[in-house]
């Protein structure tokens, strides 16, 4: 009796500590963020870890090759890119199946800090030979695609190309183009203005309006969302004020 009685609590033991080391795998969320709304939808990733016991993955790049990416593999539960065009498109290609509203950006000019070279909010000024300048590319993220639509408004995209110094793949290389002194001038999202490793390297200078509108901001639910619940509830905390508050504490208005 005494050996039966050790056994069973032996294998109750065994199987107890089974249990601990090895617990039911958690659902993992996939998020496709463009480069900059990374910091505040990483933010909001980990309360919806914690409220919904899960894990998130955040895939960032430029908003048009995420959304080839989209495209080709199928996968996926969120999606947040740097421009609207981006959101029109997946509704139209049966790729989104719902938003909420986060925030807004803008495009704007920006120089390196104390602006040296005295440089207005002209921009002519992209096309002037003594500036280093330093572009998105259009074909790869949102600000490459703003930056034209915006030089394109103003007639003078195909002469700032022939004085760019290159072109980055999206709005993260910009401001390290300031920072290396590679570029006197450079077009990027405000937001990526405020943060505090780049508020402290490169002023502002506002595009009129004319040529650079506001940006609504927004996350959309994929269609091919394993968890909709899920995702669901990280598009309501995004959309709530919470999560608006800390769209904006980077930047996003």
């Amino acid at each position: 009796m005494r050996k039966i009685l050790s056994f069973i609590l032996i294998f109750t033991l065994i199987f107890s500590s089974c249990k601990k080391t090895n617990p039911p795998d958690k659902k993992e969320l996939l998020v496709f963020c463009g480069i900059t709304m990374v910091k505040p939808i990483a933010e909001i990733a980990e309360i919806i870890e914690k409220q919904e016991n899960c894990k998130i993955i955040i895939i960032k790049g430029g908003s048009e090759n995420i959304y080839k990416s989209i495209q080709i593999n199928k996968k996926g539960d969120l999606y947040i890119p740097g421009s609207e065009t981006y959101i029109e498109k997946g509704f139209k290609e049966n790729i989104i199946s719902d938003t909420v509203f986060v925030g807004i950006n803008k495009a704007v000019m920006l120089v390196q800090k104390g602006n040296p070279n005295n440089i207005d909010n002209n921009l002519d000024n992209l096309m002037n030979e003594k500036y280093k300048v330093v572009i998105g590319n259009p074909y790869s993220g949102s600000v490459g695609k703003e930056t034209k639509t915006i030089l394109d408004k103003k007639g003078i995209f195909d002469e700032v190309s022939k004085n760019v110094s290159y072109y980055t793949t999206d709005s993260k290389d910009l401001i390290p183009a300031l920072k290396k002194k590679e570029a006197d001038i450079v077009i990027n999202w405000y937001a990526t203005s405020v943060w505090d490793d780049n508020k402290n390297y490169v002023d502002v200078l506002e595009i009129d309006t004319m040529y650079a509108k506001e940006k609504k901001l927004y996350l959309s639910l994929l269609k091919y969302s394993k968890y909709p619940d899920i995702s669901k509830a990280f598009m309501k905390y995004a959309a709530s004020d919470k999560g608006k508050e800390i769209f904006l504490k980077y930047g996003f208005k």
